[in-house]
């Protein structure tokens, strides 16, 4: 059944090493289960029920991706899309996580019809690489600053607006502790480096009596508090749709990249260039974004730790049902959740941080103007602590510099058109 279902030799694997490289993945992501409730709960969600919508909405997004598209690629709430989410949206622009929830919704309905349509491939194709790549960039800068902030290394000052935290703290020496701890294993190829570490810490702070323990098993907690408490009137009627672009926006560009990149190094990439069941994979992901902000939960989106199980032989969907069942298992766990403080949750969200800085390498830093709009980008988004705004700020840049520079037909009419957009929004709300 496993063979025909999900093609195993003819993707060259077996049972046994799709088994293992679903595993592989899941070690790899499940630090997600415990950093996603602590971020979303300084909105003001429940901890425990985001726990749970945590774990079912990846199991939900990762099995129609395995099952549909036969992909070996796991889906969970997006990091950095979970920082906007609060961080922006909810604390910055003071909108209730209800209706932020609604505005995850929605932009998951425009995704689905972006990937029915087949207009995906014009948006993506019409948007610059630098751009691409300093908004990936920029989304790690902006989960820097917070992770600093969580750790206790950065904090607030009315002179210069940050400075440096004290580092005598029990609680920030332990988040410096776990970055390092984190760094050196991911160096030496230890899978689920990121898991480890924090749970490693976690550890070390209750031995300490830095933090206390909740436990480790139990049922899992109640859903009721965050289950189907979107709000969709209260989104459509505040016009929330820059809010709404935002989340499209990351989640279009982090879904085909991750998409791309795991393809590729599955091997899964045609002869003539293209991604098979590309479409099937889009849709998968939209599917999952709805079901999340069902259940009470942010962006849902592809992760590219699923390259981990691919490095493992993972080639088909069967990986992915492996990943689901782990994540349900996990509900079990919630006590863990509980448990794990801060402080050793800040370290994965430098980690990724780091990650995703990588993508300032891919810009062309010999063209002014592709460099200069791309570094707008990337550092506006942790200086106004809003994605939006920065992609906003490095579209507006990249089209003014394009036209001053008198190469206006590099802008293409889809960024000159976004262009005019934000600034009528800057000028007009």
């Amino acid at each position: 059944m496993l063979e025909n279902f999900f093609k195993l030799s003819q993707n060259g694997t077996n049972a046994r090493t799709e088994v293992v490289a679903g595993f592989t993945t899941f070690l790899t992501m499940a630090y997600i289960m415990f950093v996603n409730p602590q971020i979303l709960s300084a909105a003001g969600m429940d901890r425990g029920a985001v726990f749970v919508a945590t774990c079912l909405a990846s199991a939900i997004g990762t099995l129609v991706m395995a099952l549909y598209a036969n992909y070996p690629l796991a889906l969970a709430p997006g990091m950095g899309l979970n920082a906007y989410f609060t961080y922006g949206v909810v604390l910055g622009m003071h909108y209730s996580w209800q209706v932020a929830l609604g505005a995850v919704f929605i932009s998951g309905v425009c995704f689905l019809v972006l990937s029915i349509t087949r207009l995906r491939e014009a948006i993506v194709d019409a948007i610059p690489n630098s751009q691409k790549m300093a908004i990936s960039a920029g989304i790690g800068l902006f989960l820097g600053i917070i992770a600093l902030k969580e750790a206790g290394v950065v904090v607030a000052n009315p002179e210069t607006y940050v400075a440096l935290g004290n580092l005598k703290e029990p609680a920030t020496l332990l988040a410096i502790l776990g970055f390092f701890l984190m760094v050196g294993l991911d160096a030496r190829r230890v899978p689920g480096a990121i898991i480890i570490a924090i749970l490693a810490i976690t550890v070390i702070g209750i031995a300490a009596g830095v933090s206390p323990a909740a436990g480790i098993f139990s049922m899992p907690p109640s859903l009721a508090p965050t289950f189907l408490q979107l709000d969709l009137k209260g989104t459509l009627s505040l016009g929330l749709v820059t809010i709404v672009f935002a989340f499209l926006f990351v989640d279009l560009f982090d879904n085909t990249g991750t998409l791309v990149g795991v393809a590729h190094r599955a091997g899964l990439i045609g002869p003539d260039g293209k991604i098979p069941r590309l479409g099937r994979a889009f849709i998968a992901d939209s599917t999952a974004t709805m079901a999340g902000a069902l259940l009470g939960t942010s962006t849902v989106t592809s992760y590219i730790e699923s390259a981990a199980g691919v490095k493992a032989g993972g080639r088909t969907g069967l990986v992915g049902v492996v990943v689901a069942a782990l994540f349900l298992v996990s509900l079990f766990l919630s006590p863990l959740a509980g448990t794990v403080p801060v402080y050793a949750t800040a370290p994965a969200l430098l980690f990724v941080a780091c990650l995703m800085a990588r993508g300032l390498v891919e810009i062309d830093w010999e063209d002014v103007t592709e460099y200069a709009p791309a570094v707008v980008t990337a550092l506006a988004m942790p200086l106004t602590f809003s994605i939006a705004n920065g992609i906003a700020f490095g579209f507006i840049t990249y089209a003014a510099v394009k036209i001053l520079a008198g190469r206006t037909h590099e802008a293409g009419f889809g960024v000159l058109a976004l262009a005019v957009l934000f600034i009528i929004k800057f000028a007009v709300l």
